[in-house]
């Protein structure tokens, strides 16, 4: 599993979360920025973030280094979930920004603008790291000291009562957050869906149809990635926060809630579909890559098929040589 959960998602993510950085932050994408850009640009960086942190969760599940634990449970495991909940949110927002677009076609709502895409992005990386630094900070100055690793591979034995408290109010919250972007992607879907038939009673086969029926499929996937993704580890995350002390099931939901970390992890590579069906930019540059190569390919047919002509010429003229020559010697023969 170990393995599994090292080599698939953190080298894909890598991969492709880097790629689509890349893309994004060329200059030529830059100059041609739109306010959907901008939140596809911070969801690419949060996943590649969470590509990083993935390493140093599982060098702490494999591990039983005193100084290991203590570096993922103070930093590891706060800046993973802080990442993947900027993944969710920024999710959230470019599902969002596409429902405007469908509800604004000319983009006048102040919401699709490049600025408050900004806006939005900054406070969102803002209020996220406050927290992070706000429980990192607590559970420095109140975690309880740790001579020896525990059986168990879960960063609760650090945690005082002042920072139990704090942790299952930031679970609260971040399941809260997580269920209002869930119901909002609903609610996006079925908007679209609805507004989809009306236009198809009206006009069938009309261009306004085919772009809705566009956006629906492109919703779909989006709910379908961030259902697949996170809908299995919120199912257990709050009774795990709240029930593992009390419970005698503690260490089957510890277990339980480690696979469906990694079955959230997979949201690293799952999000690149997103960055291809949203972004015009991202498929651009993907035609214009595929463009170069087949280009590439071609110049070299041409220069092959060149070389072979200018071959097939000359032994055309060293054969027409060859019997001038023979004729020649005949005729002074006879």
């Amino acid at each position: 599993m170990f393995k599994i959960q090292v080599l698939f998602p953190v080298q894909v993510g890598l991969l492709l979360n880097g790629f689509t950085l890349k893309v994004y932050f060329c200059r030529a994408q830059q100059q041609t920025s739109s306010s959907v850009t901008i939140y596809l640009k911070n969801l690419a960086a949060a996943d590649f973030l969470i590509s990083l942190c993935l390493p140093i969760r599982i060098i702490n599940l494999a591990s039983s280094s005193v100084p290991v634990r203590l570096v993922y449970c103070n930093f590891g495991a706060s800046a993973f979930y802080l990442n993947m909940y900027a993944s969710i949110l920024f999710m959230g927002y470019v599902a969002a920004n596409r429902y405007l677009k469908i509800v604004h076609p000319l983009g006048t709502h102040i919401l699709q603008t490049v600025r408050a895409a900004h806006v939005i992005s900054t406070v969102t990386w803002v209020l996220l790291l406050a927290m992070m630094m706000t429980y990192v900070l607590l559970s420095l100055l109140t975690q309880e000291s740790l001579q020896s690793v525990p059986m168990t591979a879960s960063c609760d034995v650090l945690h005082s009562q002042l920072l139990g408290v704090l942790y299952k109010v930031f679970h609260t919250c971040s399941t809260v957050t997580f269920l209002l972007v869930l119901i909002s992607l609903v609610f996006f879907y079925y908007s679209t869906s609805h507004r989809l038939s009306l236009a198809q009673q009206r006009q069938p086969a009309s261009s306004s149809s085919k772009k809705l029926a566009k956006s629906r499929r492109n919703m779909l996937v989006l709910v379908s990635v961030f259902c697949i993704c996170f809908v299995p580890y919120h199912l257990v995350r709050l009774p795990y926060a709240f029930l593992k002390r009390q419970c005698s099931w503690s260490q089957a939901f510890f277990y339980l809630k480690e696979l469906t970390v990694m079955v959230t992890a997979l949201n690293v590579c799952l999000d690149p579909l997103i960055y291809f069906l949203f972004c015009k930019a991202f498929r651009a540059q993907m035609s214009l890559r595929r463009m170069f190569s087949t280009t590439q390919v071609t110049t070299h047919a041409e220069r092959f098929e060149g070389r072979s002509s200018d071959e097939l010429r000359s032994t055309i003229r060293t054969n027409r040589k060859t019997s001038l020559s023979m004729t020649t010697k005949q005729n002074c023969v006879l």
